[in-house]
């Protein structure tokens, strides 16, 4: 290999070009946006970016439903009222109460009331029933984000492939006159994919965990506050 010193001293001009090539690579990079790589990375972005906004969508729609169902206090008041009337022997107030509670476990509730007179397992079942319709409509369209966190790696990959084929496409029609600048275009592309899929696919995944953790979170509440009614009717008269 020859010694950067000797080409230097041997031909200066070509040097000096070599390193002013560097510095101006150096600066193109430097001054290269987050837009820039967005917009080089062409229509597989685009694909990215729709499908981000779609699962940041759900996740705010889905978190807001959630933390409406999670309102500790107002469940505890609920209960302590619910308690108080079937005491009281007013189980007409008690199942008008729930009625007029817009939430899970108030719907919850009210099923339980509109079979009391049955056997206490089948208020059971029927309470249990109720749960798993108010748990399957709060996980509605959770699974879309679970989607989209799988999807955008491979949506990724597939730009990757897609900027590769391109670099030797243009290659290929060069023939003799290739230029490094040609293929570097094609692979920049294609990295620029691959970081934007991960990226989806990291805050999607971490997104998902989120609404998991909160829909587990209401599901416990519900067979807590579901279990605490079962006892309420157990006890004696």
């Amino acid at each position: 290999m020859m010694n950067p010193l000797l080409l230097i001293q041997s031909d200066p001009a070509a040097a000096q070009a070599a390193v002013e090539t560097v510095a101006n690579a150096a600066e193109k990079a430097e001054n290269i946006t987050i837009w820039d790589m967005a917009v080089s990375g062409g229509w597989i972005m685009l694909v990215l970016a729709l499908l981000l906004v779609l699962a940041i969508y759900i996740f705010i729609e889905r978190y807001l439903t959630l933390s409406a169902a999670l309102k500790g206090e107002e469940d505890n008041v609920f209960m302590k009222n619910i308690r108080e009337y079937v005491h009281q022997g007013n189980v007409e107030e008690a199942r008008n109460l729930s009625k007029q509670t817009n939430t899970p476990l108030g719907r919850m509730i009210d099923k339980g009331f509109s079979r009391l007179g049955r056997p206490l397992p089948d208020i059971q079942a029927a309470i249990e029933n109720e749960g798993q319709l108010e748990v399957a409509n709060l996980e509605r369209r959770v699974s879309l984000v679970a989607t989209v966190a799988s999807l955008g790696p491979m949506i990724g990959f597939l730009g990757t492939v897609v900027g590769m084929i391109s670099a030797f496409q243009e290659m290929a029609h060069a023939g003799n006159n290739i230029d490094i600048q040609m293929l570097a275009s094609g692979i920049y592309t294609a990295m620029v994919t691959t970081v934007g899929g991960l990226i989806v696919g990291i805050i999607c995944y971490f997104l998902h965990n989120l609404l998991v953790t909160r829909i587990n979170k209401v599901v416990f509440e519900l067979e807590v506050r579901a279990n605490e009614f079962m006892d309420l009717l157990h006890e004696p008269a």
